[in-house]
């Protein structure tokens, strides 16, 4: 059951938080259980991963306030479902319900999403998968549709472009590579699945267009989406130079959850950040710093801007953009 401010008393703070992410061997799962492990060490309560198939999964459930209290989320996602599908399309279509009540906790840092292919495929370039039988759908985990949709849009290329083999989620479609049903998928760099493949066929992470005229295809396709480049030996399958699609990562509420509980959790990201970096190598993106932003794509939480107040980092272009983003979904 979700805590929202009714069911967290006025002189307590709860036990235990959740934190909806996505399933066992996906890079959200490894970030999450660090951010929990972070604040149990850190904060007045524990917290635990809470593995769904899937964003599209648990996101009503974080806008409604129940039996989620916190999500780890992506930027792009959650900006189209805060507005909903009547407001904002991205490659034509938004699937996810409109989410007016989801809040932001803290920005994280960026994470990229690569596409990948046995080791001893022909395929080295992203070009070369025109055709091909290619992971897809992801009904369970729409967030992977607008992964594929970037990486292919780098360099001009659609779903409409490759040979879709339907998928629910994302750890579907690296068993699919591994089995041979598929020529082409993707996951998150240096996530267990991946790893895990790797250790059962070998997989190659090839390259996308990644010049500045990729560059701006990329952001007009899925805005909020960047380019990053790899070198060789940077992660696991990365044996030739690579690139994948980039964006910010979030942790999310309802805007029902109690103020206290989300500066609980803020203050203990904040104050816990030796303790973060050491649970996951991504997490030492999670600067402080970045936490605060006039650049997101939904509201912060009253509990969050409380504490970076009195940090002295919430600035009045915040607060601007802060008023924007509630008006936008009225």
């Amino acid at each position: 059951m979700a805590l929202t401010s009714a069911s967290v008393p006025a002189q307590g703070l709860p036990k235990t938080v959740n934190i909806a992410t996505n399933p066992a061997g996906t890079l959200y799962y490894g970030l999450t259980s660090g951010i929990a492990a972070t604040l149990a060490a850190n904060a007045p309560f524990k917290a635990e991963a809470a593995p769904y198939s899937g964003t599209s999964t648990f996101m009503p459930l974080l806008n409604e306030g129940r039996e989620v209290d916190f999500g780890m989320v992506n930027a792009v996602d959650m900006g189209m479902a805060y507005v909903g599908p009547g407001k904002r399309k991205i490659g034509g279509k938004n699937p996810f319900r409109r989410s007016p009540n989801v809040r932001l906790v803290v920005r994280g840092g960026a994470m990229q999403v690569g596409v990948y292919v046995p080791k001893n495929s022909p395929i080295h370039h992203v070009r070369d998968a025109k055709g091909r039988k290619m992971s897809g759908e992801y009904p369970a985990h729409q967030a992977v549709w607008y992964n594929g949709l970037g990486n292919l849009s780098s360099c001009g290329l659609s779903w409409g472009d490759v040979n879709v083999v339907p998928v629910p989620a994302v750890n579907d479609g690296m068993d699919a590579l591994k089995d041979g049903r598929v020529e082409v998928s993707m996951h998150a760099v240096g996530s267990g699945k991946v790893r895990e493949v790797d250790a059962a066929i070998g997989v190659r992470m090839v390259r996308i267009c990644d010049d500045t005229e990729a560059q701006k295809r990329v952001a007009k396709t899925v805005p909020g989406y960047s380019i990053m480049k790899f070198k060789p030996g940077s992660s696991v399958g990365v044996s030739e130079p690579a690139s994948a699609v980039s964006y910010d990562v979030y942790l999310g509420t309802s805007k029902s959850m109690s103020d206290q509980v989300v500066y609980e959790v803020v203050k203990g990201l904040w104050n816990g950040q030796k303790t973060l970096f050491t649970k996951h190598p991504i997490l030492k993106r999670w600067t402080k710093e970045r936490f605060a932003s006039d650049e997101v794509t939904i509201p912060y939480h009253p509990g969050a801007i409380k504490f970076f107040k009195e940090k002295g980092v919430w600035t009045d272009a915040m607060e601007k953009h802060q008023q924007e983003l509630l008006r936008e979904s009225m």
